[in-house]
């Protein structure tokens, strides 16, 4: 290679590495930038509450300009999918639940994978989803309300906050267990389900947006759908507890696309200790009915994947019809 060309390509590459220096070791996150929250669910849920309260926070720790990007349907997984075709620079992250991240990649054919194509930041929460029914229903605990439905097949009409998510998953294998044929109907979120119910188009929902109908008398718990008693109500039972065949934890989360910087991990990270920690999320607690169950990356990530590799044998055998 002659002298000239060698001085032309030297030049040109230390012409070229400020630039991508400086993005490589660009501060996260920068005042200059947006950051946005996708949430798979409709506004007004628990799902986009949450979002919409960390946003806040985040607004006032970071000194940005933080929104909330809402594309309810299909289990959250059009949020998930756009969120794997993200740029991975921290910047796009989305509120991690359950049902697109756990469950629908073994129920359909998702143009992600749970594993490879995210990064998960951190766990906040557990959220309590109970089944309920309107308060002036006929069934006052869960096994009446199976006897009538096994004893009238097909009429029992219910659903969930999540289509095809752990709650879906866990009910359903309930009453197959039980012999009961029930109607699923699914909504684009908690909210719209919960303006089903008691507008009586379904008789029984499982949701995290409880709290404020059941402290108004407006409707009846009859069983919580994780293996944990739901705060405040001692006397309802778990799926747990009634020997369902499936109970597990519905956890709420943060997660970018593959890829991410670590200095943007770490950021995240931080603030999601912060967040757990702070009197607002405390209260928010109260008002919602969850527990604050903080992980970072590290065992965030290890758990998803724990819970997948249950949800890629148990899913399957249970062929649940949606």
């Amino acid at each position: 290679m002659s002298r000239r060309r060698m001085m032309a390509l030297t030049a040109a590459g230390l012409a070229a590495a400020p630039h991508a220096g400086s993005w490589a070791a660009e501060p996260f996150p920068s005042d200059a930038k947006t950051v946005t929250i996708l949430v798979g669910f409709a506004p007004g849920g628990g799902g986009d509450t949450w979002a919409r309260w960390m946003a806040e926070f985040l607004r006032a720790r970071w000194k940005t300009t933080v929104v909330v990007e809402n594309k309810p349907g299909a289990g959250g997984t059009i949020v998930a999918g756009q969120l794997a075709r993200s740029r991975p620079d921290g910047y796009t992250v989305a509120l991690a639940t359950s049902s697109p991240f756990t469950v629908a990649p073994y129920l359909q054919k998702l143009p992600y994978d749970p594993i490879a194509d995210f990064r998960y930041l951190f766990q906040f929460l557990v959220s309590a989803q109970p089944l309920f029914v309107r308060a002036d229903a006929q069934w006052k605990s869960m096994q009446a309300l199976m006897a009538w439905a096994k004893a009238n097949p097909g009429q029992l009409f219910w659903s969930t906050a999540a289509t095809n998510g752990a709650t879906h998953i866990a009910t359903a294998a309930a009453f197959q267990a039980a012999g009961i044929q029930a109607t699923y109907v699914p909504y684009k979120g908690g909210a719209e389900a919960i303006s089903a119910l008691l507008g009586g188009q379904i008789q029984a929902l499982v949701a995290a947006e409880f709290p404020p109908f059941a402290a108004s008398g407006r409707v009846r718990l009859l069983a919580e759908s994780g293996p944990d008693k739901l705060p405040g109500y001692p006397d309802v039972p778990t799926y747990k507890e009634l020997d369902f065949p499936v109970s597990v934890p519905i956890f709420y989360g943060l997660a970018g696309p593959a890829g991410m910087p670590e200095e943007a991990v770490k950021a995240w990270e931080a603030a999601g200790r912060a967040m757990v920690d702070d009197p607002g999320f405390k209260e928010m607690l109260g008002k919602l009915s969850g527990t604050g169950a903080y992980m970072d990356a590290t065992a965030f990530g290890r758990t998803i994947a724990e819970v997948n590799r249950k949800m890629a044998k148990l899913v399957p055998d249970l062929k649940l019809a949606n």
